[in-house]
């Protein structure tokens, strides 16, 4: 997730201008370019079972092997998957966030951290199904095709056209309960944490200006704590996305069979490089989006 999604306030100050998707687009593909590596590693941590037995010894290990056999690229396989799905993802987290918080905000026009925990609830659920469920499928398909002898998807393209060929539409979709639930509670636990520290640090001052630093001191927190909060059903999504997603009758049956076969641990493979991205995003991307901004609403003012 962005640091700049999770700052209801920034949307507020520049009314939603065109500008504002405008940059966020911008920075969420520099950030995720910068940070894939990490996102890389982790799905590979996750989908390297025990059972197998494991391959990869830890994340030094993951990167040294990968590197080895496919060069400094094959950190960046299905990269393009999440590229061509950060501006949709990010026009429907915004639109349907800032609809439910219209409504949820109180008379004088304040929206408390309870109730922005239910819109992000409700802007994640709407992004999963619309957006991130297909696109982390396919993201998910192209790491794992690559850790196979022989590697099938020769291309984004190539690739989302094997996919529906081989398995319908229906094959990007698999996993969508697990991504529902996934996204719903990420995104309720960002703006849950992010908007009481946003209260609690503007106080009855809602003109104050914070500092791009504090902001995003409260967004890394806010990332942290959604890591820690939802990793299990990160785990459970991955699995389910799998080219090996097969073996599992449902998501309650994924589940079972990670914690029969594997131990409750499994639930947090890859924690630490998922926890590693997190922070680089809300850094980067809020540094990132605030300077775009600024670049556009010098030629580009709607507000």
């Amino acid at each position: 997730m962005r640091l700049w999604e999770l700052n209801p306030g920034l949307l507020q100050e520049h009314n939603a201008s065109p500008s504002v998707f405008c940059a966020g687009g911008i920075a969420g593909g520099i950030e995720i370019c910068i940070t894939f590596p990490t996102e890389y590693v982790k799905t590979q941590l996750q989908l390297d079972e025990k059972a197998n037995p494991p391959r990869y010894r830890s994340i030094g290990h993951c990167v040294k092997l990968t590197v080895q056999d496919h060069g400094v690229r094959g950190l960046y396989r299905g990269l393009s998957s999440l590229l061509y799905g950060s501006i949709p993802k990010s026009a429907v987290r915004f639109g349907v966030f800032e609809v439910l918080s219209n409504y949820a905000k109180d008379s004088s026009g304040k929206l408390d951290s309870k109730r922005s925990l239910i819109c992000g609830l409700g802007a994640g659920v709407a992004e999963a199904v619309a957006i991130v469920c297909p696109m982390e499928t396919i993201k998910v398909k192209f790491i794992h095709d690559q850790s196979s002898l022989n590697p099938k998807y020769r291309g984004f393209f190539h690739g989302v056209h094997e996919i529906i060929r081989e398995q319908g539409l229906r094959g990007t979709y698999q996993g969508l309960t697990a991504t529902v639930l996934k996204q719903g509670s990420n995104q309720a636990i960002r703006f849950f944490v992010m908007t009481s520290f946003r209260n609690w640090y503007l106080g009855d001052n809602t003109h104050r200006e914070m500092n791009p630093f504090i902001t995003a001191a409260f967004g890394a927190v806010a990332g942290a704590a959604s890591v820690f909060g939802n990793t299990p059903l990160d785990v459970i999504k991955t699995r389910m996305q799998g080219l090996e997603a097969h073996k599992y009758k449902s998501t309650l049956d994924c589940a079972y069979q990670i914690l029969k076969n594997e131990g409750p641990l499994a639930f947090y493979k890859g924690t630490v490089p998922r926890l590693g991205r997190v922070c680089l995003d809300v850094a980067i991307v809020f540094v990132i989006y605030e300077e775009v901004v600024k670049v556009l609403n010098r030629v580009w003012k709607t507000a």
